[in-house]
């Protein structure tokens, strides 16, 4: 049985006014009905427009030279001649669907049951000649379902339409393409490989668009893959300036450069000139179907704004007999194609002269001289051969074969031609991209192809302007390290970039985490690190040169009327003051810390024992001597070091008994340094001492020094012969000055980030002045005696030191 070929085109859009004729008829022992989009849509009212070269003339021409080819051949359908009846759609489904009713009115079976003639016979009806068949198949399944209960077999070069692969409704159904749904996946494949993940879908109403669309969407991909901004669907009748409202949609997701577009080729062309009107060229990044694939009608005169433009076609051969048959074409030899005057008036833009009518003053006169396909791409593909044996009957017995996945007979091209059990053919493309090279010669490059999946050369792609790297398309950049995803609800490929600050840093792609207690994140906030540990060390010489210079005039009349035992005692307190310093900011351990306790509170102790039996001394001689003759007790030298041991006794075993209850070790904090910005935090390395036990240890201290303070407001009045009474006055009032200055700056620090270093700067400087102040009123006076003027170190000379 012969396997019946129809070659069937989609449609498309045009403006062009005016009746068209109805049908090409060639007469053959074999009908095979043909409809072609010869015409776009025309305008309302009217039912075709202008002429279409590519998808009308040159397909319908490609199947007048298949039936040539088969009909040349005696080898092939021996004493079998196949005609045809070709009839123009317009681009129009409904318009379509009417053309494809008179190929099976004649094969509808009337139904005569209740008709009879006057002596009761049934009338003779005369039955269509049973070798008159159609082959029709059409982009849209509507058009295959009149075909159906006639049982005529449909082979289609372009319904690509997935429904129609559904045996139980198409039986009688085939394709030498294959369905969107391969194409779909092919398309969604090329999107992720050029890594975007955020584009917007276009798709023309009708089976075609909107179901590509849906297909597109229902494409599995992983999660986050691929997100649709916009899913935007053409009307079958645009209005004025719908096309600019659509590229206005689209630019409300500008982030969405990449564009899927499921169209037919005029609203491909309108789609491209609204955003060229826009001034959008080189914004939107075109992913075309083979609606699109490597036509050059829809990107004529829109080359600039249809630059790296990808589409996908699927897998063909070149037919070179069929180019060299086109090309031969003329107004003389092609008599046949009832169209073919007016593609020769587009092609040459002239205009012929038919009988009854005026060419236009300005139109040129066509000379009927020249070749077809003229400056327009020919070479088109598909033209399949018939095979099989020759006979007539039913078309059930025709699909048996034709349907049979193991018919594989070969092409014209030499390609086999394959359906599977759904009568379609296998998922094979070609990938394309239109390219600028210059500006003379534009064109579509292949750049990959897709079978099962994707091989995509990413060197051979060109984008607006010539750039080589890959645009973006894509809802959100990606976040810089230490930063976390909070994705925008409802959209999987949108979201916010949040930096993970302070404390925390980035756990991964979404979440951020805090360091531990010990811990600082890194500088980018991708980890932690161990917070680095304070530590420091320093020292001061002033008290040793004083101790060097009176041990070495130690006989000298000022260091023996001075005191020398509690001067030295005095110098001792004076020195651990000074020393404490070192153990302050030295690295805290068991040792320095045991110091700490014992030394804070002994040095202060040491002094102030020692001014106030100095000052209590003055006072109880001066009082005395208001009395009586008789000098008061406990006066000698042995009596006052025994007195000042006594009280410094008392901070002794005091910080004895502490050490014993508690003992000392160093710990270390990571809170007190814990600031906002963790790129100054620290942990603290300190001694277990807590800002309590720290005033506890000098306490005492501090009340020797109120007490010497008393003593010496007392002493104030003392003759001149006591000479050292009001510089010990003057140095416990400044004293008491330095402490009542220590103790807000202390305690009002607590809770600041930079507490280690407030609080131990002001004690130690604290410590420091109120030595330097007993140092430098007490000492220096006589030191300077005693190496510039040693003339006035004599007995005899009786000094007050003002």
């Amino acid at each position: 049985w012969p396997l019946l070929l129809l070659l069937l085109g989609i449609w498309g859009a045009g403006t062009q006014q005016g009746t068209q004729p109805f049908s090409i008829r060639i007469e053959g022992d074999v009908t095979l009905g043909g409809l072609f989009p010869v015409h776009a849509r025309g305008p309302a009212g009217v039912p075709c427009g202008e002429v279409k070269k590519e998808k009308g003339i040159h397909r319908m021409e490609a199947m007048l030279y298949a039936l040539d080819q088969i009909n040349a051949d005696p080898q092939l359908l021996p004493n079998l001649t196949l005609g045809a009846r070709i009839l123009d759609t317009c681009s129009r489904d409904t318009y379509a669907l009417e053309q494809s009713l008179t190929f099976v009115q004649a094969l509808i079976q009337k139904d005569t049951s209740d008709v009879r003639c006057a002596d009761g016979r049934p009338p003779p009806l005369t039955q269509p000649p049973s070798h008159v068949l159609c082959g029709m198949g059409h982009s849209l399944a509507m058009l295959s379902r009149p075909t159906r209960r006639p049982q005529i077999p449909q082979i289609s070069y372009a319904s690509t339409a997935p429904e129609l692969s559904d045996n139980n409704r198409y039986d009688y159904f085939s394709r030498v393409v294959p369905p969107d749904s391969y194409q779909a996946q092919a398309m969604v494949d090329v999107v992720k490989a050029l890594g975007w993940n955020y584009v917007s879908t276009l798709a023309s109403e009708g089976n075609y668009g909107e179901a590509g669309e849906r297909r597109g969407r229902g494409v599995p991909v992983p999660p986050g893959g691929v997100c649709i901004a916009q899913s935007i669907k053409i009307p079958r009748e645009p209005k004025a300036g719908e096309f600019d409202k659509l590229i206005k949609r689209l630019m409300e997701t500008p982030n969405a450069r990449g564009i899927i577009i499921f169209a037919n080729e005029d609203d491909i062309k309108r789609v491209l000139e609204a955003a060229r009107r826009a001034n959008l060229t080189g914004h939107f990044l075109w992913v075309g179907s083979d609606s699109w694939g490597s036509k050059i009608s829809p990107i004529l005169k829109q080359e600039e704004v249809a630059e790296g433009a990808v589409t996908i076609l699927p897998k063909r051969a070149s037919i070179d007999g069929f180019d060299q048959y086109f090309t031969s074409r003329s107004l003389e030899n092609n008599r046949r194609n009832i169209w073919f005057a007016e593609f020769w008036e587009d092609d040459f833009k002239c205009k012929l002269t038919r009988p009854g009518t005026q060419p236009a003053e300005a139109a040129r006169k066509c000379t009927g001289t020249g070749r077809a396909g003229r400056g327009c791409r020919v070479g088109e593909r598909g033209a399949c051969r018939a095979a099989g044996s020759a006979g007539l009957g039913c078309g059930s017995r025709v699909w048996g074969t034709s349907k049979d996945p193991l018919f594989t007979p070969a092409g014209s091209a030499g390609t086999p031609v394959m359906f599977n059990e759904n009568g379609d053919a296998p998922g094979r493309y070609d990938i394309f991209q239109y390219q600028l090279t210059n500006t003379t010669v534009p064109g579509y490059k292949a750049i990959g192809q897709w079978t099962e999946y994707l091989r995509l050369n990413m060197e051979e792609m060109q984008w607006s302007g010539g750039q080589q790297e890959i645009p973006s398309s894509v809802c959100s950049l990606p976040c810089s390290p230490g930063e976390r995803k909070k994705m925008v609800k409802g959209v999987a490929c949108c979201w916010h970039c949040e930096l993970c600050d302070g404390y925390q840093y980035q756990l991964d792609e979404f979440h951020c985490k805090m360091c531990r207690f010990n811990e600082r994140p890194n500088e980018n906030h991708t980890g932690c690190v161990p917070i680095p540990i304070v530590k420091a060390i320093c020292g001061i010489l002033g008290t040793t040169f004083v101790v060097v210079t009176f041990v070495r005039h130690n006989n000298t009349p000022i260091v023996r009327a001075s005191g020398r035992e509690l001067s030295y005692v005095l110098l001792t307190g004076i020195f651990l003051i000074y020393s404490i310093t070192f153990l302050m900011i030295a690295e805290p351990g068991m040792l320095v810390c045991a110091a700490r306790r014992l030394f804070l509170g002994l040095g202060m102790a040491l002094s102030y024992s020692a001014l106030l039996t100095k000052t209590n001394r003055i006072y109880r001689i001066f009082e005395q001597g208001k009395k009586s003759v008789t000098p008061p007790r406990f006066i000698s030298p042995t009596s006052q070091l025994a007195i000042t041991f006594s009280l410094s006794s008392v901070q002794l075993v005091g910080t004895l008994a502490w050490l014993g209850a508690l003992p000392p070790h160093s710990v270390i904090d990571y809170e007190e340094q814990r600031v906002p910005n963790p790129e100054a935090a620290r942990g603290v390395l300190k001694c277990d001492m807590s800002d309590l036990s720290l005033i506890c240890c000098l306490g005492y201290s501090l009340l020797l020094m109120v007490t010497c303070t008393v003593y010496a407001i007392k002493a104030r009045g003392v003759p001149e012969t006591f000479n050292e009474a009001k510089p010990i006055g003057f140095t416990m009032y400044t004293t008491c000055i330095v402490w009542l200055a220590f103790v807000p700056i202390f305690f009002g620090t607590a809770q600041s980030a930079e507490k280690i270093y407030i609080q131990t700067t002001t004690l130690t400087v604290s410590m420091s002045l109120s030595a330097s102040v007993s140092l430098g009123m007490l000492y220096v006076p006589k030191v300077y005696v005693i190496i510039f003027h040693p003339e006035q170190n004599v007995a005899k000379r009786k000094r007050s030191f003002k």
